[in-house]
This record gives structure tokens, C-alpha cells and sequence, in this order.
């Protein structure tokens, strides 16, 4: 089948590709030390503003930190949290759900229950929990992730394949020999992957604002590292005097998360035979 990818899914593979760039590159382009002070240069305003200055596309801080430096090293614990945390988060609510979903009575029953309550437990709050319990660190906040989200991958993986299931494909899977593994890793799991590729990409979305959130509370990175949702905690403080360093930690952080949401929902419906043949 000939895929066609729409326009939502090349902006969100433009933007992510984009923001990879700067994590992974980000010793090579970042203009500036991050962390690098000069009071003499503090709080500048943008290039394009009246009294900016072209070495500091984006002006300082406080501290006459560059701005533009400090979002592109925020990058960093944003796409490994993005990245990390959707895979492990995908991992278990996958196996889960492909087992609640393929054998059904006791073991839905139990699994069903468990996500039930998991999920009524608030993430925001319950992921803070955690991050404190455990300690501060992109691990510990890549964990806080997994531990909470797995639960959105399980529920939607068990009713596909309990959809998926029921088809004849697998009937006839059953009729030759098959075992109950082999017909639900190798006959159900890939027709699965189309809707978990969209799963992964809006969990990649919601584990941005997640390590934005913690970071923004002290409870991420250590805090010399800069962050976006820790450039957006500085910026508040200096809003009404230098309101780009709120403005741009946030458009950042909206733009990622938009991206991902388009990828995702692109890619659903590209990879969606019944849409594709519309």
C-alpha cells in the first residue's frame, strides 16, 4: 500500500527533527556558554528590538546568560525524557494490553482493574510524588513517566486487540496450529503499530510539558542545567520587565508539543488503511 503522508505529518517531522538538532548539536551551534554570565549585558532585549544586540539573537537574563543558548541546551533533557519515557511508558502499556486484550477473562479482569486505579490517581501530582521520593534526575523523572503513563498505551492497545482478535486472519492463524504467542506477537502486534506510533508521538508530547513541569518546580535536572520549563520559572519572575523570557521557553515548549500532536495525528491517519482509501 502506497503511503501518502500529509502536510501535518512533514511540519512534525521538521519541527522534532529540528529541536533533535539542537540536543544533540548543541556544543557546535549554541552562540554562546549557557552559562556564562556578563552583568554588564544583562537583561538585553532581542536582536530586532531597538536596543538589542546582534551576539544575543534573543537577548540575556538577569544574569546576562544568552538566551538562545539556554533554549537550545533546554532541548536536550526535553527530547531524552520525550524519547525515553514514551519508549518505556510503550513497553509496558504494549505487553499489558496485547495480554489483557489476547487472552481476556481473568487476566483482562485483573489488568483492567489495575489501570482503573492507577489512573485515578492525578499524574501531575502523582509524578511530583515520585520524583521526590526517588530523587531529582532526568532518570528519575523518565521513570516518573513510565511508572504514570503506562496506562494510556494499555488501554488502547487491549481494545485493538481485542478487535483485532476477532478477525479472520487470526481465526485462520488458530485453525493451522499457531500457538497463543505466536499469533499475538507475530500476526497481532504489527497490526497494532500503526495506532502505537501515534500513541508513541502524543506521549512524546505530554512527557515534554511532564519534564517542563518538573523542571519548573526545582524537581528535574540539577539546576545549573538549563531547562525550558526552568527558563520558564525565571522568566516569570521578570515578566513585566523582560517578557521574552517568558514568551520564548514557552513558545518552544507549545511549539514540540504541537509537532508532536501533528506527527502523531498524521501518521494515523496515513497509515489508517480505511482512511487512506478515502
Amino acid at each position: 500500500m502506497k503511503v501518502h503522508l500529509q502536510k501535518r505529518v512533514w511540519f512534525g517531522l521538521v519541527v522534532i527533527g529540528l529541536v533533535l538538532c539542537c540536543a544533540v548539536l548543541a556544543r557546535w551551534i549554541a552562540p554562546h556558554d549557557p552559562l556564562d554570565q556578563d552583568l554588564l549585558a544583562a537583561s538585553l532585549p532581542p536582536a530586532w528590538s531597538a536596543d538589542g544586540d546582534s551576539t544575543h539573537i534573543f537577548g540575556t537574563d538577569s544574569l546576562g546568560r544568552d538566551i538562545l543558548s539556554r533554549l537550545i541546551y533546554g532541548a536536550r533533557p526535553a527530547m531524552i525524557v520525550a524519547f525515553a519515557g514514551a519508549t518505556f511508558a510503550a513497553l509496558i502499556g504494549t505487553a499489558l494490553g496485547l495480554w489483557a486484550g489476547f487472552h481476556g477473562g481473568l487476566v483482562d479482569a485483573g489488568i483492567s482493574r489495575m489501570v482503573d486505579v492507577w489512573m485515578s490517581f492525578p499524574a501531575v501530582l502523582l509524578s511530583i510524588v515520585l520524583v521526590a521520593v526517588v530523587g531529582t534526575g532526568l532518570g528519575s523523572v523518565v521513570l516518573a513517566i513510565a511508572v504514570i503513563d503506562w496506562t494510556r498505551f494499555c488501554r488502547v492497545v487491549r481494545a485493538e486487540t481485542q478487535v483485532q482478535a476477532s478477525l479472520d486472519y487470526v481465526t485462520s492463524a488458530r485453525t493451522i496450529g499457531q500457538s497463543r504467542s505466536t499469533i499475538l506477537w507475530r500476526e497481532v502486534l504489527p497490526n497494532v503499530v500503526p495506532l502505537l506510533l501515534t500513541l508513541f508521538t502524543l506521549e512524546m508530547g505530554v512527557a515534554v510539558v511532564v519534564e517542563a513541569i518538573l523542571s519548573f518546580v526545582g524537581l528535574s535536572v540539577s539546576s545549573d542545567m538549563p531547562t525550558w520549563g526552568g527558563l520558564v520559572q525565571e522568566g516569570r519572575l521578570y515578566v513585566n520587565q523582560t517578557p521574552w523570557l517568558l514568551g520564548l521557553p514557552i513558545g518552544a515548549i507549545a511549539l514540540t508539543v504541537l509537532a508532536c500532536n501533528a506527527l502523531g495525528d498524521g501518521l494515523r491517519e496515513s497509515l489508517d488503511p480505511l482512511v487512506a482509501k478515502r
